[in-house]
């Protein structure tokens, strides 16, 4: 493994012992230091209280709240609508939104939060997250940094919401999680896919086609209605399915 395989390794295997909040803050705070950014912030806007978990600024995430500004981030407002992971503010580019918007971004680059990396999260009926590396260095290079480590920062955006679902409550409930049976292999790929596994490397532990990985896990998301296979990770380990 690399030094980024291990540290993507290190924090899958820490969100399996992180049973709070101050738990997950922790793993994923020590994710984005080894990624070289200084804080993350996870929002999950699902209903009429937003979760968050993150490292930034108490006098800041406070502020956000009290006036809103989940309605006016423009963070949240393009992680609302895309579905790949995406960066965004930064020296060089030039300043873009509404007025309300840029003095948004003017006041958050004062607490140190100036550019970042973010994982948009989409469930049904307009509930989101997102999970964002933030970053206060004018110098970092994001373009770069999003080419090089998109696949690790987008799972981990994945496996965090899919772990805090699961130990903190489920975010995008589902009606559908109910009475469906998985099968042993469906377990198996599950499992194995909340351990941060590939696909490629599950189908070599369990000794199976790669694209029948897929088709187990395909079923085991249809089975428990879920919409993306990280949400279906949370549904299976609330009901203890992976145990």
């Amino acid at each position: 493994m690399n030094r980024i395989e291990n540290t993507f390794q290190e924090f899958v295997d820490a969100l399996q012992t992180a049973g709070d909040a101050i738990a997950f803050e922790r793993v994923a705070a020590r994710l984005a230091q080894k990624l070289g950014f200084q804080q993350f912030a996870y929002l999950c806007l699902s209903g009429d209280t937003p979760t968050l978990i993150s490292s930034y600024p108490k006098s800041w995430t406070s502020r956000y709240f009290h006036l809103e500004y989940q309605q006016l981030d423009p963070v949240i407002i393009r992680a609302r609508v895309e579905r790949d992971l995406f960066s965004w503010g930064g020296e060089a580019r030039a300043p873009s939104g509404s007025r309300a918007q840029r003095q948004f971004f003017d006041e958050a680059a004062t607490f140190g939060i100036r550019s970042g990396i973010t994982v948009p999260i989409r469930g049904g009926f307009g509930r989101m997250a997102a999970f964002t590396l933030a970053t206060n260095d004018r110098e970092i290079d994001l373009e770069h940094l999003v080419g090089e480590w998109s696949d690790v920062v987008h799972q981990a955006g994945l496996y965090f919401h899919a772990h805090v679902a699961a130990r903190l409550g489920a975010p995008f409930p589902t009606e559908q999680d109910h009475g469906a049976k998985l099968t042993q292999r469906e377990r198996q790929c599950l499992a194995w896919t909340a351990q941060g596994k590939t696909v490629a490397s599950i189908a070599v532990l369990v000794a199976i086609a790669p694209r029948t990985v897929v088709f187990h896990l395909e079923n085991a998301r249809r089975k428990l209605g879920a919409a993306s296979i990280a949400q279906c990770i949370a549904i299976a380990l609330r009901r203890g399915l992976l145990s």
